[in-house]
C-alpha cells in the first residue's frame, strides 16, 4: 500500500479522496493555487503545497509543478480526482517515468478512450453495441452525405477530441449537413485544437445510461451497476440516479455483463465508466470516461462499496477486493449537483457564503468542500457540493430528497437549489419519465 498520496485536485473531490486516504491510514498531500489557500482540503491535509496562481493552466494543470510537489514531499502516488489532469495520458506517462503511481488507468488506455473515434472502434471490437455511423473521421462533404444517407437522418456530428457539447451539431436533412459539418469542425478546432469530427445516427429521445466498471489490469473486470444521467442542460449532467428507472432487471444484468467482460478483455486497470444512449430497449456506446465520475456516490450508496478505496487498492497492486457475484445492489439513490449559479439563467455566482447548513438524517450524504465564510473563487467550475440521498426504493428516495432539499441552506450566493426543489415536485420526474432533452424543454417552457 502507498505511504503518501498527493491529491492533484481541489474542492469537494479533493476532500472526498482525502477522507478515503485517512480511512486507509495513508498520509496526504494536497496541492493548491493561491486562490484556494483557505480551502477545506488544504486545512485537513497532512501537507499542502502551493503550486501557482489562480488560473488552472498555471496551477492545477501545471504538470511540472505537481511532479515537483511529489518529489518535495515524497509522495509515491497521485490521485487526480476528476477534471483537470485526470484523463491526461501525458501526465500519467510522466508520473510513471518518475516512479510515481498514477491512480488510474495506463496512459495508453487514456489515449485510446480519449479519442472518440478510436474509442468507438475499440468498443465495437470488445463487443459493446455502438451507434451506427462513420468508422473514422469525416473530412469530405461527399463522404458525409453518403454516410448520412446510409444510416438515415437525423444525424449528429461530433468532435473526435471533444466533450461538453462543443463541436456537436445535428443535421436533420441533407440541406443541413454541409453547414453542420463546417460548424462542428470549426468549433472542434477552436475548442480542442483538433478539428476531426465523426457522424452518428441521432436518437430523438434517448436516455443517458452509464455503467460503472473496474478492472484489475490483469484480465479481471466487474461492474457496479448503472446510473441514469439523462437530466442534463447543455450536455452537462444535473441530476443522476441509480438504478435507472428505465431499465428492467434483464437489461441491467445484460449491459453490466457486456461492460465487465469488455473491461477484462481490454486489460484495463482502475475505475472507468462506459456511457450509452438508450432508446427502445437498445444500448448505443457513446464514450468511456477513464476516471472517477462526479456522480460516483450514487453507486456507492446502492452497493455500500467505497470506490475511491477500490481505486487505491487496485493501483497499489492489490487487485479487486470482490468478485462480481459479491456485489449486491440495495435500494435507490439520487444525486443533485449544487452549483454556484443563478437557478434560472445559470450564470456563475461567485462570492462569499454567509451561511451554509447541510441536511442530515438517515440516507443523506453531502459531499462539499465549502463552509460558512468561504469565498467561492471565480476561476473554476461552479460545483460547490453534491446532495446524495438513498432510500429503500425510489419513492422513499424521492420523499427523502424533498425533505433534504428543504433543509439545505446556502446564503450569500445564488445556487441551483431552487431548481431541484421544483424538479422533485414534477410529475414526470416522480414517474421517472424523462430523456436527455427533457430538462432543457422544461426550462424553456418555464421561461
Amino acid at each position: 500500500m502507498f505511504q503518501k498520496i498527493l491529491i492533484a485536485n481541489r474542492g469537494e473531490i479533493a476532500l472526498r479522496v482525502l477522507r478515503a486516504c485517512k480511512e486507509l491510514g495513508i498520509q496526504t498531500v494536497v496541492v493548491h493555487s493561491t486562490a484556494d489557500a483557505d480551502a477545506m482540503h488544504v486545512r485537513l491535509a497532512d501537507e499542502s503545497v502551493c503550486i501557482g496562481p489562480p488560473p488552472s493552466r498555471d496551477s492545477y494543470l501545471n504538470i511540472h509543478q505537481i511532479v515537483a510537489a511529489c518529489e518535495i514531499t515524497g509522495a509515491d502516488a497521485v490521485h487526480p480526482g476528476y477534471g483537470f489532469l485526470s484523463e491526461n495520458a501525458k501526465f500519467a506517462d510522466i508520473l510513471a517515468a518518475h516512479n510515481i503511481t498514477f491512480i488510474g488507468p495506463s496512459g495508453d488506455h487514456i489515449r485510446i478512450m480519449g479519442d472518440k473515434i478510436e474509442a468507438k472502434r475499440t468498443a465495437k471490437r470488445l463487443g459493446i453495441p455502438v451507434v451506427p455511423g462513420s468508422d473514422g473521421a469525416v473530412t469530405e462533404e461527399k463522404e458525409a452525405r453518403r454516410i448520412a444517407a446510409e444510416i438515415g437522418y437525423p444525424v449528429i456530428i461530433k468532435a473526435s477530441a471533444g466533450g461538453g457539447g462543443r463541436g456537436m451539431k445535428v443535421a436533420r436533412s441533407e440541406a443541413d449537413l454541409v453547414v453542420a459539418l463546417q460548424t462542428a469542425r470549426s468549433e472542434a478546432g477552436a475548442a480542442f485544437g483538433d478539428d476531426a469530427v465523426y457522424i452518428e445516427k441521432y436518437l430523438e429521445k434517448p436516455r443517458h445510461i452509464e455503467v460503472q466498471v473496474f478492472g484489475d489490469g490483469a484480465g479481471r473486470g466487474v461492474h457496479f451497476g448503472e446510473r441514469d444521467c439523462s437530466l442534463q442542460r447543455r450536455h452537462q449532467k444535473v441530476w443522476e440516479e441509480a438504478p435507472s428507472p428505465a431499465l428492467n432487471a434483464e437489461e441491467r444484468a445484460h449491459i453490466g455483463g457486456v461492460c465487465a467482460r469488455a473491461i477484462a478483455d481490454l486489460g484495463y486497470s482502475g475505475a472507468g465508466t462506459i456511457e450509452f444512449l438508450y432508446e427502445n430497449g437498445e444500448f448505443y456506446f457513446i464514450e468511456m470516461n477513464t476516471r472517477l465520475q462526479v456522480e460516483h456516490p450514487v453507486t456507492e450508496a446502492i452497493t455500500g462499496i467505497d470506490l475511491v478505496h477500490e481505486q487505491i487498492r487496485v493501483a497499489s497492486g492489490g487487485g479487486l477486493s470482490m468478485r462480481q457475484e459479491e456485489i449486491r445492489f440495495q435500494g435507490h439513490a439520487i444525486e443533485c449537483r449544487i452549483n454556484a449559479e443563478d437557478p434560472r439563467t445559470f450564470t456563475p455566482s461567485p462570492g462569499t457564503i454567509t451561511h451554509f447548513h447541510t441536511p442530515g438524517g438517515l440516507g443523506i450524504r453531502v459531499d462539499s468542500g465549502v463552509y460558512s465564510g468561504y469565498k467561492i473563487p471565480p476561476y473554476y467550475d461552479s460545483l460547490i457540493g453534491k446532495l446524495i440521498v438513498h432510500g429503500r426504493n425510489r419513492v422513499e428516495c424521492m420523499m427523502r430528497l424533498r425533505r433534504a432539499l428543504d433543509e439545505f441552506v446556502v446564503d450569500g450566493i445564488k445556487t441551483t437549489l431552487p431548481l431541484f426543489r421544483d424538479l422533485v415536485g414534477n410529475a414526470d420526474i416522480a414517474n421517472g419519465e424523462y430523456d436527455i432533452h427533457w430538462l432543457e424543454k422544461y426550462l424553456a417552457d418555464e421561461d
